[in-house]
């Protein structure tokens, strides 16, 4: 029973919940910007360079196997790199978008440093002042 109110206790720390929303808006925001690549970025970027389809995009290391009836009978070895290209766009954007948040969360956060105070003249600078100002007229 100890553990089990231990593992509570835990659970309901304020850190982890906060955790557990974190990742799961990641998550989501995850999936989002993955649709926005594979659905709004890379068709015009696609089209910009000659009507490619970025996931499509693969280099046949083995083809693939067929009977005599053109049923597939072992898959072809492929290295997709068009996945991968893809990939690359939502960790840009991922990245990008982070920067921007942590980069706005640190100006709201940022605490004002405290103007150091003057530093007082000591009294026989000040006097040394005075007598060459005397001088000087």
């Amino acid at each position: 029973m100890k553990m089990i109110e231990e593992f509570k206790k835990f659970i309901m720390r304020g850190s982890v919940i906060d955790l557990a929303v974190g990742i799961l808006i990641g998550a989501a925001f995850g999936k989002i910007v993955t649709s926005l690549v594979n659905d709004i970025i890379l068709p015009p970027v696609g089209l910009l360079v000659g009507g490619v389809n970025f996931s499509s995009l693969s280099i046949v290391i083995q083809s693939p196997v067929l009977d005599t009836a053109g049923q597939v009978i072992k898959e072809g070895i492929t290295i997709n790199y068009g996945n991968f290209i893809q990939t690359i766009f939502d960790f840009v954007i991922i990245a990008a978008a982070i920067f921007l948040f942590i980069k706005a969360f640190n100006k709201l956060t940022k605490k004002e440093e405290p103007k150091p105070a003057p530093k007082e003249i000591p009294a026989d600078i000040k006097l040394l002042t005075e007598i060459r100002d005397l001088l000087k007229k």
